[in-house]
């Protein structure tokens, strides 16, 4: 998959993923640097709107699997605050962020 499919996809479907709490959505790592194999699957930086209802754990993690059911593939979710710090900058920096 092809990062601008990957931020065309979700651009399309941005009004769901609203309804899911997220405030932005972001593709990083391997897809998002062109480093990508057959066998990667699509990091993506999430933010909750922190005025709507506090997102739980089976709420993240539905969120995950409707993001792999749309794309096609594995996706590994992660919130700013679960970036590790040493990955932080270099995450934040390279991240793409669907419109």
């Amino acid at each position: 998959m092809e990062k601008d499919q990957v931020l065309d996809i979700l651009a399309k479907h941005r009004e769901e993923l609203n309804r899911h709490g997220v405030k932005s959505i972001a593709l990083f790592g391997s897809l998002a640097r062109g480093e990508d194999s057959a066998k990667s699957d699509v990091d993506l930086l999430v933010e909750f709107d922190p005025s709507q209802q506090k997102i739980g754990l089976f709420d993240f993690i539905r969120l995950r699997y409707r993001l792999e059911d749309i794309l096609g593939t594995h996706v590994d979710l992660v919130t700013p605050n679960a970036l590790k710090l040493k990955l932080r900058d270099q995450i934040l920096e390279e991240a793409i962020y669907a419109s």
